[in-house]
């Protein structure tokens, strides 16, 4: 069997919805501690080579920046060409990531490879988030949702390992051992994946809208309905990419990092702890908010999860200098903002057909980068007010307003604008 071809009955045997979901599940977890365990890294390399955190910080920027804004054209092969070849080409350079970032004594060669490590992320995520919009259109939210919890969740299991790697044998050994054994398994995953069929689009939930017809990116762009959606994306990821950035030296400033926590018989570091947890809730809001939108609607949902999100930042700010409060708290505000990643892809795949599921969901994607430029103004921010009360303050007003567009904009526009699936357009 070739790297890009299988066999009739091989193929028979791999085209269970259900297997192809859970492979990507697995992908997504392979990548999950790129993202959210990028916090461990900055503070070791700073003690080493005194780059500053402002400067270090931008190779996350980069990372977030290379994963999401190829993701369309990546999106485009995976479309015509099928999801394994896209895939093996991520676990090759998520592996070739770890070995050059282990490396790097020097901020280029780090940029290097944390854009390596984003573009590697970004053609596993792109591949599996499409794969489920297309395999599940009757529980797009659900597929979706668990898909991305991959990307939540998994990072919960490995973060530990990671910390642990760190603290004994150093970030560079966890950047090469890491990188190495998790592009290892993406590649062997990936090697199992099959082309989706082609749905049609009378499957979709009754609660559920769904458009009578296929968008290609062309018309997508020229749409108002993606361009909120974006909107939307942009203000809530922003966010929720600043408290992934930074969490640790969150936890600093509150005087909390190493303060041991005990909760359900378990005691870890305040940090350690907060880290976890934020993983698992984040992880699982995803699954649940979208199996809730395929029953509610997607508007309703992202009203309730983006509302949340506004009072648990507030929260956060109010009385997370609390230990175990902290912890809790950062569970609360990564809860809320886990479902952007089922809510949005589900959306514009409901909105604009599955034909170019996977192109469309990587252009709305890109959102994600565009909030990527945020995170870095956070730390010049907090040093000219001499806290995190304004960061905390902007976090709360684009939550709220993403709510209110999702309600008073984005729902009523398409409405007005799309025709629901079994209608003409």
């Amino acid at each position: 069997m070739s790297l890009t071809k299988t066999s009739p009955k091989a193929v028979t045997l791999l085209a269970n919805r259900w297997l192809q979901l859970v492979i990507g599940v697995v992908c997504m977890v392979m990548i999950s501690s790129l993202q959210h365990g990028w916090t461990l890294f900055v503070h070791p390399i700073n003690v080493k080579y005194e780059w500053g955190r402002a400067a270090i910080q931008w190779a996350f920027t980069i990372f977030i920046l290379s994963e999401t804004w190829l993701v369309p054209f990546e999106g485009w092969f995976v479309d015509r060409i099928g999801p394994r070849p896209v895939a093996l080409l991520g676990g090759a350079l998520v592996a070739a990531a770890g070995i050059v970032s282990s490396f790097a004594d020097s901020l280029p060669l780090l940029y290097l490879g944390s854009a390596l490590a984003g573009i590697g992320a970004g053609c596993v995520y792109g591949t599996c988030i499409g794969s489920a919009l297309k395999w599940f259109p009757d529980r797009r939210g659900l597929a979706a949702g668990l898909t991305v919890a991959g990307y939540g969740v998994g990072s919960a299991f490995l973060l530990i390992p990671l910390h642990d790697t760190i603290q004994q044998q150093g970030y560079e050994a966890a950047f090469l051992w890491f990188g190495v054994a998790q592009g290892g398994i993406i590649f062997l995953a990936a090697l199992m994946l099959v082309k989706p069929p082609h749905h049609s689009a009378t499957t979709h939930p009754p609660h559920v809208f769904q458009t009578a017809r296929d968008y290609a990116p062309s018309q997508v762009l020229r749409s108002p309905l993606f361009w909120v959606l974006f909107l939307m994306s942009l203000l809530v990821t922003g966010a929720g990419l600043t408290f992934t950035a930074h969490l640790a030296a969150i936890a600093r400033n509150f005087q909390v990092a190493g303060m041991p926590v005990t909760l359900i018989g378990v005691t870890l570091p305040a940090l350690t702890f907060a880290l976890t947890l934020d993983r698992i809730t984040n992880g699982v809001s995803r699954p649940l908010c979208g199996w809730l939108s395929d029953y509610i609607g997607r508007e309703n949902t992202m009203f309730f999860a983006f509302g949340l999100g506004a009072l648990s930042i507030f929260a956060f700010g109010r009385w997370g200098h609390d230990p175990t409060t902290f912890v809790l708290l950062v569970g609360a505000v990564f809860f809320a903002w886990g479902e952007v990643a089922s809510l949005f892809p589900a959306t514009c795949t409901d909105y604009f057909g599955p034909a170019y599921a996977t192109t469309n969901a990587g252009m709305l994607h890109t959102a994600k980068g565009v909030a990527a430029i945020l995170v870095p103004l956070a730390a010049p921010l907090v040093e000219a007010t001499g806290n995190w009360e304004m960061v905390f303050t902007i976090a709360v007003s684009m939550n709220l307003a993403a709510a209110v567009l999702g309600i008073a904009v984005l729902r009523p526009l398409r409405s007005a604008r799309l025709a629901p699936s079994g209608v003409a357009d």
